[in-house]
């Protein structure tokens, strides 16, 4: 059953264009039109990788079907996409709809906070189940966060927002390397020490029953990926076998040059490693130091 938007309430920041409206059942969404700049397909994304976030115990936020109507569309001025050589409304119909995190007060949703602020945030160790799913997922974007915290409260709640570029947006295929799908700041990772560190959220995606991914699927709305069921069924059987490979791709992260992971001691050894053998190979090829 979709959500009736009742109202705009203001235009989001993003590529995508998102608006915050307000739905039927009093709450507030983020919501994302089919006709947004970057791919139809980031709406079937959004949705399935939140299902599989939340399936997983992350803290991301609930997402609905939202409908807006044509009424509301024609009857609000702000409803609208700019593509850059034109301007054209906003799709009516069926869209995605994420739900609002926070309050609307100041200071209750931040996307930013300072290092002292960061390393007191509430479900910090969050950050390594959200890596575990955004290589699963194989997300060609950066790691997105909000914090949000309610009135009188003092620490900040991580919540993951914005995965539309998972699947890799809309071309639909799964183009590995170590520094996507990861947050750009090492503060959120210098806690890490080891496997036990990503759980219980990695063994929860590695032995997801696959009946619930493909009712994940199911729920995604066909226009959200041009009809083809076939298309949807092909990115559902690489997800699954995918889950073989979340560890090797975090590694792969962790032996980066980053070297987000101060306190794993063997993979920071290896990363170490790694290094200096391809800094000695980068001098023997060129016969001198850079």
């Amino acid at each position: 059953m979709a959500v009736l938007a009742v109202q705009q309430i203001r235009r989001m920041r993003g590529g995508a264009q998102g608006q915050l409206m307000l739905g039927a059942d009093g709450n507030m969404y983020v919501v994302k039109f089919q006709n947004n700049p970057q791919h139809v397909r980031v709406l079937a994304n959004e949705f399935l990788a939140s299902r599989l976030a939340r399936a997983s115990g992350l803290s991301a936020p609930e997402c609905e079907i939202v409908e807006v109507s044509q009424w509301l569309v024609e009857n609000t001025a702000d409803l609208e996409m700019d593509l850059g050589n034109k301007r054209e409304q906003c799709l009516a119909g069926r869209q995605f709809g994420s739900r609002f995190a926070g309050g609307m007060m100041p200071g209750q949703v931040m996307d930013f906070l300072p290092e002292e602020k960061l390393v007191e945030v509430k479900n910090l160790d969050e950050f390594a189940g959200i890596l575990a799913l955004d290589k699963w997922t194989g997300n060609a974007n950066g790691r997105q966060a909000v914090f949000t915290r309610r009135q009188r409260e003092r620490r900040y709640k991580a919540v993951f927002v914005d995965f539309g570029y998972c699947f890799h947006a809309g071309e639909w295929r799964f183009e590995d390397a170590p520094l996507r799908g990861v947050y750009y700041r090492n503060d959120v990772y210098r806690e890490i020490a080891g496997w036990e560190s990503f759980e219980p959220w990695l063994t929860r995606m590695e032995t997801m029953p696959a009946e619930m991914i493909w009712e994940a699927a199911s729920e995604v709305p066909p226009e959200w990926y041009g009809g083809d069921l076939s298309e949807m069924e092909a990115l559902i059987e690489k997800l699954l076998v995918r889950r073989s490979r979340i560890r090797e791709l975090i590694e792969g992260f962790g032996k980066s040059d980053r070297r987000p992971f101060p306190k794993w001691t063997e993979m920071e050894k290896e990363a170490a490693e790694l290094h200096w053998s391809e800094t000695k190979w980068g001098i023997k090829m060129t016969g001198r130091v850079n």
